[in-house]
């Protein structure tokens, strides 16, 4: 299977884009609109790893939420 960076909903692009710039001003990263390939691999991953746990906890409120 090929992965691509393609968001599966076209729709959530730009509430993905803006999650993106949340979480990286709450981790103390600055990100400037358009291409940002001069932070560091460590910045990158902060944002990307907080982005993913925000989201797991989200989801997990749901489900307590719905039972």
């Amino acid at each position: 299977m090929a992965y691509s960076n393609q968001a599966l909903v076209v729709e959530a692009r730009n509430a993905l884009d803006k999650f993106k710039y949340e979480v990286a001003n709450e981790v103390g990263v600055t990100l400037k609109q358009g291409y940002n390939g001069d932070i560091t691999s460590r910045d990158a991953g902060r944002i990307g790893g907080n982005m993913v746990k925000k989201m797991i906890q989200s989801y997990e409120q749901s489900l307590v939420n719905k039972f």
